[in-house]
């Protein structure tokens, strides 16, 4: 692995974590397996990381994996495993808490996953901090996932929820072995805009310009060239919308994005939409592609955007807001786009300042976004 963002910190040892951890299997026979991998020391002694590891009921050769990485409040759900596993991949489920199978503190356990775990024990140091640690437990999970004889290590790829999003993007910057990153919701400029600010706030000045210019996605995202998924909701209260953008623009790779006007915050509608397994299948199973819309153009009153699109388009949408207060707390409206077989066209609404996106949905109910844009 190598990695301009890794150089700029010399934080994590990236040779090191590029090597299958020492493991201890709790299950290893059928399709749902569990085990504790090493991780990062915390306070001077050893940690370890549980997980649930999933693999397809029926292969043929070697298969694609997927690595999950979950949200706040979260934990290794062994069916977010399994469902990839249904799909046709091998699929790692860690937990991000320093937990056990049943929820309970491991007497090895890394740091939880609380506030003061992620941003104030950093006044202890960057390696006792949760984001140090878990960075380093989900890229040593991509090594564990490589060397399993039934994985192909060169179709791997991520997908993370919420905090685990947030994480996405850090790993993506430093893991040039991942050949997708699908990121639900997190994102980077968290000192920008985000729920956290009120956080960064009252940390003192030397902690709070530590963690920025260590822990801060953006930093990271510019070094990513695999492709990326996008996918939020327009009033999504932890990341929101604006951080969302700035971040989706920072990789070199191909990018798409999903956005759903009132997504709801979830790992169960995190999961939900169809295009995040459509374009984990795009990229490594040869699939057919999530339809491709090109950037909105701007004509008087009008608004059209081109696609291209190997699946039957069904429909075509505008959404917009004249609100401009904080983005989680803006009312959007939907209405029907004209679509074509190469374009989706809308009337703008009357009214200015104007923040609008438009969408196609296909046949299979995937749904992909341009960028929105504001009119002031």
């Amino acid at each position: 692995m190598e990695s301009e963002a890794g150089a700029r910190t010399a934080l994590w040892d990236l040779t090191e974590l590029s090597q299958p951890p020492s493991a201890q299997w709790a299950q290893k026979e059928g399709s749902l397996r569990s085990l504790y991998y090493a991780n990062e020391p915390l306070g001077g002694k050893p940690t370890r990381v549980f997980a649930y590891y999933a693999v397809p009921p029926k292969r043929q050769g070697k298969v694609p994996a997927m690595v999950l990485v979950h949200g706040g409040g979260g934990k290794a759900f062994p069916q977010w495993a399994e469902t990839w596993a249904k799909r046709g991949y091998a699929a790692l489920a860690m937990d991000l808490a320093g937990r056990g199978p049943d929820g309970q503190r491991l007497p090895d356990g890394g740091p939880d996953q609380e506030h003061a775990d992620k941003f104030n024990a950093i006044a202890k140091g960057v390696r006792e901090t949760w984001p140090y640690h878990m960075v380093a437990a989900v890229l040593r999970g991509v090594s564990l996932v490589a060397a399993q004889p039934e994985v192909d290590p060169v179709r791997i790829g991520i997908t993370g929820i919420s905090w685990g999003a947030y994480l996405t993007c850090i790993t993506a910057g430093l893991d040039t072995r991942l050949k997708l990153a699908i990121h639900v919701y997190g994102c980077g400029f968290l000192h920008h805009n985000s729920c956290w600010l009120p956080i960064l706030r009252e940390m003192p000045e030397n902690d709070r310009r530590l963690w920025i210019e260590t822990f801060e996605p953006s930093l990271y995202l510019g070094q990513a060239r695999m492709p990326m998924l996008w996918v939020t909701g327009t009033n999504d209260f932890a990341y929101p919308l604006d951080s969302f953008q700035k971040s989706s623009r920072l990789p070199k790779g191909p990018r798409m994005l999903g956005v759903t006007v009132g997504m709801g915050h979830s790992h169960e509608a995190g999961c939900a939409p169809a295009e995040i397994g459509l374009f984990a299948d795009q990229h490594l199973r040869g699939g057919i592609p999530l339809p491709d819309i090109g950037p909105m153009r701007i004509k008087g009153s009008h608004v059209d955007a081109s696609f291209l699109s190997r699946s039957r388009v069904l429909r075509g949408a505008l959404h917009y807001t004249r609100d401009t207060a904080a983005w989680d707390q803006r009312k959007w409206q939907s209405q029907p786009a004209e679509i074509d077989e190469r374009r989706v066209r809308a009337i703008l609404p009357e009214g200015r300042p104007l923040a609008f996106f438009l969408t196609i949905s296909d046949i299979r109910r995937a749904t992909v976004s341009t960028e929105h844009r504001e009119l002031k």
